[in-house]
């Protein structure tokens, strides 16, 4: 195919005369008509033109001024922005009907001071085609079975135990055999038949969206191209494909199968009934495209895959009578300069939970949760192929993605694409270094606050309850704080593609958000109460004591810290998601009744309700709790072993929301193409690593497995006697010594004990020993799991052979349906020619395409030469 420049095609150029869409348009925007070759506004297209209405809609509002007295007469400015945005909105929509677009104005909303114009888009069967070859759309070849794939069903399934979680959702999209769209090779398509379904509705829209991202509206020099940049100018104020319907059901009883794809959506998936049973992905993929299909698919695996974690409450030991039947026989030093002496009996009952985290299970608990992240990473690379595979986008990649509209806004210079060879807006690569470095810089200075701030709000009450919940609330300010900073950073480092700006601002988002929710952690368990001293010789920072743990140890103090922030922040979140989206489009609502008046009572359309609704936010912020949240149940595991059952709570939560957000509350987003989930999965890839080191710390250095093991080993088996062998008696210079005691291993004149030293160097043994067994399993299981399963890989080795036989030029053979076909009266006794890259082993009278029709019929049709659009020169 012939490279075109950027933003150009058939988008980008002016009406060809020759062209079958020269003249054809419905109506004008702003009430007029464009001039037509056929005339009247109401022209009916021609055959070859007609195509359903409502691809996409583009909505701008206008402001009613009033005329006021002039004191005195002005000439006319011609350069007034408004003039300007007129201008760029006129040849925008000429452009677009030059790409051959259809376009129809609909029923403006009027009022004194405002009104909004809608526009509707849609593309003809010529423009279809051709976009579908320009962005290699995949064609079906061969129908093929699409069963259910859930493991567990599987399991279920072949002990004969029923499966509550499954149901049987009506209108399950097809699954076929594909290869790359050539016009050239209609014929051989499955349902090339069929123009008014062969499309389906997100193939339609994301053709048209692509159309609009390619059209300029301005001098291309300048980069005044595409509806983003319209959009940012404000220009337009939406542009959004249509929803299929209303979400809610219907007061009759109707069959499933008469649903439209939304009503499926929210009566199988979006409420609240549905929280145990599989999500319907297929429906999900067909309707919103594949980069949100694989966000709920990864959020569904998460949730699967923490339903399998076991739990972590072993019985009590008897040790802790030890504690709770000493009385008045341990007198402990004051842990801080105003606080008083006191015994350790009064911490019996924060001893008792502190066994629940603090024993020898903790450690095997650890090591299973280093195995279970990693294998859920391999497990999900397998799944991720294979939805991949079955959605058609395995192979999909950009070949060259166009600048972003701030960047072409913004950029100081045009500089060659080395690849298309084209001038676009370029930024000098030193400019944007320098530009990283600062930014890095900042980042590194910003990331210093946290750790600053946790000391003191610790030191101030005790680490207790009343100051987590106060440490809570900072965390979730300084988060909104931290995301608006990486988005200015982002932009002053003018990236030129939206995925390398998105990629660089989730590193930043979550460089700062890790150790915004983690520093606080960190320092309870690995620098609290490790820089004391001893009595008689504190150690002091700026003239203050050092901070000490407290009664009940770091460990037990850790934990309660990540019970409030974590489970606070998936409370917090959750309210958020529910009620934000709700006030906005109460908002939203109120403000377009406003505007619609005296038409309130007429009864709105598709597109009015539609932009009633609220703009789509994307998943950015679905990913950065779900990856947040993952680091809680990865890195300190030991600590809080509770983790992942909050977890998978918050998942089962988390997808109700998300699915009524997107199927009720949202309008309708571009479905956009994504074979995987991007940066994220190497961030927790990362944080997988990081736990492992960080679990083998913990366990090294803040709990008392490793002391005890010790005194097993050395002392006594049943650790008869070990609290008073981990109490050390305060020098006799201490002031308020009077035969107190402080937990240390440490001798009267407050030097440290060989058993100190033993067991410092068991601890460095263990970290060593522990990382390197876990990391050499982890190998060894990356090394042992391929990423893409066998049948998988049997399956794109048959689809390329179809596809090489679908674009060959001698391939049909007769074929025969055998009367012994499973569904009499179709396909018995008929003699069919079709390609040979549609045999197969799925009867053709059962192949269903799910796009408004069934029962597609498999011999192939030629059509007529269709007209050929026109193409821009290079």
């Amino acid at each position: 195919m012939e490279s075109l420049p950027w933003g150009s095609g058939p988008a980008g150029g002016e009406t060809d005369p020759r062209s079958p869409q020269a003249g054809w348009e419905r109506e004008c925007w702003g009430g007029g008509t464009w001039p037509l070759s056929h005339p009247g506004p109401d022209a009916v297209s021609p055959p070859e033109l007609r195509a359903p209405m409502g691809d996409f809609v583009l909505v701008w509002e206008e402001k009613l001024r009033p005329p006021k007295k002039r004191k005195a007469k002005q000439p006319p400015c011609e350069g007034r922005p408004r003039d300007r945005h007129e201008q760029w909105k006129r040849k925008f929509l000429n452009n677009l009907r030059g790409a051959g677009l259809l376009t129809e104005k609909v029923r403006e909303t009027l009022s004194e001071r405002k009104t909004i114009h809608y526009l509707k888009l849609s593309a003809p069967w010529d423009v279809l085609v051709y976009y579908a070859e320009e962005l290699c759309l995949r064609a079906p070849l061969q129908a093929q079975p699409n069963p259910d794939c859930n493991s567990s069903d599987e399991v279920l399934r072949r002990l004969r135990v029923p499966n509550p979680m499954y149901q049987q959702v009506p209108n399950k999209p097809s699954d076929f055999y594909t290869c790359a769209f050539r016009k050239s090779k209609l014929d051989r398509f499955l349902g090339s038949d069929s123009r008014d379904t062969y499309f389906t509705h997100t193939q339609r829209h994301r053709i048209v969206y692509e159309i609009l991202a390619r059209t300029a509206y301005g001098k291309r020099k300048h980069a005044e191209v595409g509806i983003e940049r319209l959009l940012n100018e404000g220009i337009y104020t939406a542009a959004f494909p249509l929803h299929e319907g209303p979400f809610e059901m219907p007061e009759y009883e109707v069959p499933g199968e008469e649903l439209n794809p939304r009503q499926v959506l929210y009566h199988f998936w979006a409420q609240w009934r549905c929280w145990y049973q599989y999500q319907p992905l297929d429906h999900i993929r067909e309707y919103f495209g594949e980069k949100i299909a694989i966000y709920f698919a990864w959020l569904g695996e998460t949730r699967a895959a923490g339903s399998s974690l076991p739990a972590d409450l072993p019985v009590l030991a008897a040790r802790r009578q030890e504690i709770c039947e000493s009385g008045g026989q341990f007198l402990m030093c004051p842990l801080c300069d105003t606080c008083q002496t006191w015994n350790i009996s009064e911490i019996c009952p924060m001893a008792k939970v502190g066994y629940l985290f603090d024993h020898p299970g903790t450690v095997f608990f650890s090591v299973f949760m280093s195995f279970w992240a990693v294998t859920f990473l391999e497990y999900w690379k397998r799944t991720n192929a294979t939805l991949a595979h079955h959605w058609d986008c395995m192979d999909f990649q950009e070949e060259e993605e166009r600048p972003r509209p701030e960047f072409a806004a913004m950029a100081p210079q045009m500089e060659q694409n080395p690849v298309t060879g084209v001038k676009e807006p370029y930024f000098p690569a030193r400019a944007r270094l320098s530009r990283i470095l600062t930014g890095s810089m900042a980042i590194v200075i910003m990331v210093r606050a946290p750790q600053d701030a946790a000391l003191p709000s610790a030191r101030a009450s005790g680490a207790n309850i009343s100051s987590t919940m106060v440490n809570l609330v900072l965390i979730l300010l300084m988060s909104q704080v931290y995301t608006s900073l990486a988005e200015k950073l982002t932009r002053w480092e003018m990236h030129r593609t939206q995925t390398l700006h998105e990629d660089a601002f989730t590193f930043k988002v979550f460089i700062f958000q890790f150790v915004n929710f983690y520093s606080s952690p960190f320092y309870v368990a690995f620098f609290k109460g490790r820089f004391v001293g001893y009595p008689g010789q504190y150690g002091k920072l700026l003239g203050m004591r050092n901070e000490d743990c407290g009664p009940g140890g770091c460990l037990i103090e850790l934990a309660q810290q990540l019970f409030i922030i974590m489970v606070g922040k998936q409370i917090v979140s959750n309210i958020q998601e529910f009620l934000i989206p709700k006030l906005k489009a109460w908002r939203q609502k109120r403000k377009l009744a406003r505007v619609r008046g005296s038409q309130i009572s007429q009864e709105p359309r598709r597109w009015e309700e539609d932009y009633e609704l609220i703009e789509c936010e994307g998943l950015f912020e679905e990913y950065l709790e779900m990856v947040l949240q993952f680091g809680f149940i990865t890195i300190f595991v030991a600590a809080f072993p509770l983790a992942p059952l909050f977890a998978l709570l918050n998942n089962w939560v988390e997808i109700r929301l998300d699915a009524q957000k997107f199927v009720c509350e949202y309008r309708r987003p571009v479905a956009y193409r994504a074979q995987h989930i991007g940066v994220w999965f190497f961030i927790l890839e990362v944080l997988a690593q990081i736990s492992v080191i960080i679990n083998a710390f913990l366990i090294a250095f803040t709990s008392d497995f490793l002391p005890r093991l010790l005194y097993q080993y050395e002392h006594d088996s049943q650790l008869r006697g070990y609290i008073n062998f981990t109490l050390a008696y305060a020098p006799q210079s201490y002031v308020a010594s009077n035969h107190t005691l402080y937990k240390a291993f440490r001798d009267t004149s407050g030097s440290y004990t060989l058993f100190y030293w033993k067991l410092l160097a068991i601890r460095l043994g263990f970290i060593i020993a522990f990382e390197h067994v876990v990391f050499f399993c982890l190998r060894l299981i990356d090394w042992l799991v391929p990423d893409v399963p066998e049948s998988l890989e049997v399956k794109i080795k048959r689809e390329r052979y179809l596809a090489k036989q679908a674009l060959a030029d001698n391939h049909d053979v007769l074929l025969t349906v055998s009367p012994d076909s499973p569904s009499p009266g179709q396909c018995a006794g008929r003699r069919v020619r079709v390609p040979m890259c549609l045999l197969g082993s799925v009867c053709p009278a059962r192949v269903s395409t799910s796009r408004e029709a069934h029962g597609i019929p498999l011999q192939g049709q030629t059509w007529p030469p269709a007209p050929v659009l026109p193409t821009m020169p290079v």
